[in-house]
């Protein structure tokens, strides 16, 4: 039996480096592809050397063309932090639409099946609790956030119609928040915002009343889960990410406990469409996938922490004087 090939767009991001591990273990050829817009070339430096792996750079709104066939896209290539996104959004925006026309396409031509990584961003700031499939969002067109929100809901829709009219092989995975090592401490998201800020004997920062709540994904969970999606036969999506929540003002002080730092909490005011809840209802995905998240918070939280402890003192410290705006993610 021939190896199968997988291209994954934004290979060199956080997700998009873990799934290139996941897919080369399991016995693909894995070429993976980023323009390091936000995805940094350290995350696949272990694999240059691996027989099994093809990095190309490239910018996937551009025209993409790949020798040989392929079985698989994966289309991780976006901003995904609002640090990211609020800084350059027409490129989120482009990214979201002509990225994911220009990958259709190629999926068309090679007959592959192509996943598409969408987020729970198109709930927007929900008026349900939790989160299921079925519920259509409470998303700011024109605001801030809108630039990613709207790209992954267009995104989704040209998936489908791409399913629809051309009969293509689609899946569309619904992340929810995700860490572990590998995520830039500068990225503005909660995890590495606070890991960052007790490592380097900084207050924590919580917007609003810290009330706010979210859940938070392990990385290998949520890598399992998109790997099942993809070669189930299921084309609608589907919500992957960890439902037990907790408010980020606890959240805060579990990390101060878990950094063993004497740092207090401080409070600043909440940004525009902050979402209040996020918390994926996983009830598909158990059923469809018999797929739920097995590491637990603490333990996840201690990989990370590890990772972050590792990093030189000015990966430390590139992220000093950022203000982190939003910790929707």
């Amino acid at each position: 039996m021939s190896q199968k090939r997988v291209l994954i767009t934004g290979a060199a991001g956080f997700l998009g480096s873990h799934l290139c591990d996941r897919f080369i273990s399991e016995g693909y050829f894995v070429i993976g592809m980023d323009n390091f817009i936000t995805g940094d070339p350290k995350n696949i430096a272990h694999l240059s050397s691996n027989s099994n792996f093809l990095f190309i750079q490239h910018d996937v709104t551009n025209f993409i063309n790949i020798e040989g066939g392929l079985d698989y896209i994966l289309h991780f290539a976006s901003p995904a932090s609002p640090i990211d996104y609020l800084k350059i959004p027409i490129q989120t925006l482009k990214v979201g639409s002509l990225g994911t026309h220009n990958l259709l396409g190629l999926a068309k031509a090679k007959n592959a099946r192509l996943l598409i990584a969408s987020t729970s961003e198109v709930y927007g700031d929900p008026l349900v609790h939790p989160q299921t499939e079925d519920y259509y969002g409470n998303v700011n067109t024109i605001g801030p956030r809108g630039v990613y929100d709207e790209a992954k809901r267009f995104q989704e829709s040209i998936t489908m119609a791409y399913h629809r009219f051309h009969g293509l092989e689609t899946r569309i995975v619904r992340i929810f928040n995700t860490y572990g090592p590998r995520m830039r401490l500068n990225d503005g998201r909660v995890i590495p915002a606070f890991m960052g800020q007790a490592l380097r004997g900084e207050d924590l920062t919580v917007f609003g009343d810290g009330s706010q709540t979210r859940s938070f994904c392990y990385v290998t969970d949520q890598v399992d889960g998109i790997y099942r999606l993809l070669l189930s036969d299921y084309p609608n999506p589907v919500n992957i990410g960890n439902p037990h929540e907790i408010s980020i003002k606890d959240f805060a002080e579990e990390i101060i406990k878990l950094t063993g730092t004497t740092q207090k909490v401080i409070y600043k005011d909440l940004p525009v469409d902050d979402p209040m809840q996020r918390q994926p209802d996983i009830t598909l995905a158990k059923k469809l996938l018999q797929w739920e998240p097995k590491v637990g918070r603490e333990e996840g939280m201690r990989k990370t922490f590890d990772y972050f402890k590792n990093l030189t003192e000015e990966e430390l410290h590139k992220s000093e004087h950022k203000d982190f705006s939003s910790y929707n993610k």
